[in-house]
């Protein structure tokens, strides 16, 4: 046991008058209040639940992605758990566009000059997503414009494949312009130097389209008129499917006052998602479980979720917030998101609700009015444990980005993605400089091992704390004002402007 030191009175009185001027117009972190409910809400229960989405992958070809039956058994475990707890547990199913490559496919010239090209994403060609399926061998032929109208298609031979340049139109409107003349498959050419990663938004394909570079659709179209073959291939699963949310809230609680706790409980397709985001899964689980066991009375009703379909690009959030009327968007408060809060090389990082530390713009999107309240809570809670925190922008990258789009203020936490450990991370957290903060993200060795105990303990009792608080807070989140949360430790000190390059999700 670490021992006391007494201070004088004098310096007493002096710190309580420098914290009373520096302290926000929210409060302090009330440890004592929270005690109880964060020794309850243990390491161990949480990861008991990313064991349990473990199993679930093992038994499911190692995922549990939205559109597999892997992520229908985790819904189920999650509903379970919380019926067992107490809680009237819905599944609120929607439809999303579901898309996979089964297999690597191929890009060939086969007359005249053959030539095998390279699948992948800084490569030659990559499959466009939702693409259909197809193995064909055939002529090709250019079309009179962009593809972007039927009559740039007036005599396109049935049966050929159909060579493209990008421009004007979606990646869409000229695949589907080729695919009704009779196009076999369709190859759509860079305008721009640089590869071409394109989407054709939804399932309706039934034919490969590839996307290649510049200088292999400018060479190739001139080969044309002389007669120019290729072999593409594509294997894919391409179509709309079912996947659901998973609703529950508190029995106490203003229906008026409603605090959305949140996380995404897909993975991605190749792997098992235990960090991400079984860590931000679980944490939530623990402490609506832990919640219900000490029979808590809510002033403010918690609804907690698990989204559907995140790693396609937010869409159970997405779905759920479509879902309101804006009266009952009206009725929510506050929503805080989880998403990855046990990342093996991890920094506790903070949203930045008030964007001091990341002004509005390109990666930084604004917090809405209470996002600098609920940045506070969570700094104040790591400052009075002694723990250091750094600021993360809203990027957009997770289930938070439909509520702040719609001015409902957010927070929350995260340990880190792909992003790369700086020396002065390394240096306030430990770990190791110079590799990525989760060195497993979206891969299949996300499992249940890809996990700092240390790092998810902590950032759970911060959650539990900070989920405890709003539960009973007498304040309106969305009224309070932005004043900038002081942090007394991390690797950035305080605020300062500077965001990190945010690659898409």
């Amino acid at each position: 046991m670490r021992s006391r030191r007494i201070l004088a009175p004098s310096i007493v009185l002096t710190i309580v008058a420098l914290l009373a001027a520096l302290a926000p117009p929210t409060f302090a972190a009330d440890l004592n209040e929270s005690k109880g409910f964060r020794k309850a809400v243990t390491l161990a229960g949480i990861r008991e639940h990313q064991a349990a989405l473990q199993e679930v992958a093992d038994d499911n070809a190692g995922t549990r992605s939205s559109g597999t039956p892997g992520y229908r058994a985790s819904a189920d475990y999650v509903a379970e758990r919380l019926e067992a707890a107490g809680y009237d547990a819905t599944l609120q199913p929607f439809p999303f566009a579901f898309y996979r490559q089964l297999a690597p496919s191929t890009f060939e010239r086969v007359s005249p000059q053959p030539i095998t090209y390279t699948e992948g994403s800084a490569a030659d060609y990559t499959p466009m997503t939702y693409s259909g399926s197809g193995n064909v061998t055939a002529t090709v032929s250019t079309v009179g414009g962009l593809g972007c109208t039927a009559a740039d298609f007036a005599g396109f031979p049935a049966g050929n494949i159909a060579l493209i340049s990008r421009g004007t139109c979606t990646f869409a409107t000229k695949a589907g312009n080729a695919q009704a003349v009779g196009a076999t498959a369709v190859v759509i050419y860079n305008n721009i130097g640089g590869p071409l990663n394109g989407t054709l938004g939804a399932p309706n394909f039934t034919i490969p389209v590839l996307g290649t570079t510049q200088a292999i659709g400018v060479t190739n179209a001139a080969l044309v008129p002389g007669g120019l073959t290729f072999h593409v291939a594509t294997s894919t699963d391409s179509e709309t499917r079912t996947t659901w949310n998973v609703i529950a809230e508190t029995a106490s609680g203003d229906p008026n006052r409603v605090v959305v706790v949140g996380a995404h409980l897909d993975s991605v397709l190749p792997g098992p998602g235990i960090n991400d985001n079984g860590s931000g899964s679980g944490a939530i689980l623990e402490i609506a479980e832990v919640f219900a066991a000490q029979n808590r009375t809510a002033r403010n009703k918690l609804r907690f979720m698990w989204y559907g379909a995140e790693e396609f690009n937010l869409l159970g959030s997405q779905f759920y917030v479509n879902s309101l009327s804006q009266a009952e968007r009206d009725k929510v408060m506050a929503m805080v998101n989880f998403d990855m809060v046990g990342s093996p090389n991890y920094v506790r990082f903070v949203y930045d609700g008030d964007n001091s530390a990341f002004p509005v713009g390109p990666g930084a999107a604004e917090g809405p009015p209470g996002s600098a309240y609920l940045e506070t809570l969570f700094v104040d809670y790591f400052n009075a444990v002694g723990l250091a925190n750094d600021p993360t922008p809203f990027s957009g990258r997770s289930d938070y980005g439909p509520f702040i789009a719609v001015g409902i203020p957010a927070g929350g936490l995260f340990t880190g993605a792909e992003g790369i450990k700086t020396a002065a991370q390394a240096t306030t957290y430990g770990g190791t400089a110079g590799i990525a903060y989760d060195p497993c993200y979206h891969q299949a060795c996300d499992t249940f091992a890809n996990n700092s105990n240390t790092g998810l303990d902590q950032m759970s009792d911060a959650a539990a704390h900070v989920i405890l608080t709003l539960s009973r807070v007498k304040v309106d989140v969305r009224e309070t004002e932005a004043v900038a949360a002081l942090r007394t430790s991390g690797s950035r000190v305080a605020d300062a402007p500077g965001p990190e390059e945010l690659p898409d999700r």
